[in-house]
């Protein structure tokens, strides 16, 4: 089993930055694809994008393409979602997710296996 916990968000400017973190317990880190999704009030959750186990491969939503960087470390068990050029609308609870026979490139929620509590990001217009 994999707990993971997100920190990171918080309340940001319009056109700011922000780097999200994911903090994973357990050994088996690296046999988990990951993915950050979002969900927004009264919205559906809403997939971000992914990595692949060993960090070679990255899944964007094509919404969110030119705008975040998704990337890993193994050895500290964290996955990072870096959003530059903030905008309002991706103001949301921002969740990720560890799959263990998940490809590293799917979007669909449902094939993730665990998921943390979210961490909230605020943009400010």
């Amino acid at each position: 089993q994999v707990q993971l916990v997100e920190s990171g968000g918080g309340l940001v400017q319009a056109g700011g930055s922000l780097r999200l973190s994911c903090s994973a317990s357990g050994r088996t880190f690296s046999m988990y694809a990951m993915g950050w999704f979002r969900q927004a009030p009264g919205k559906g959750r809403e997939f971000v994008g992914s990595i692949s186990r060993s960090g070679s491969s990255t899944y964007y939503a094509d919404s969110m393409k030119g705008r975040i960087t998704i990337s890993r470390d193994n050895a500290k068990n964290t996955v990072y979602l870096q959003i530059n050029s903030l905008k309002p609308e991706d103001t949301a609870l921002y969740y990720c997710a560890a799959g263990l026979s998940t490809s590293s490139n799917t979007p669909a929620p449902g094939a993730y296996d665990y998921w943390g509590q979210g961490t909230q990001v605020t943009v400010s217009s």
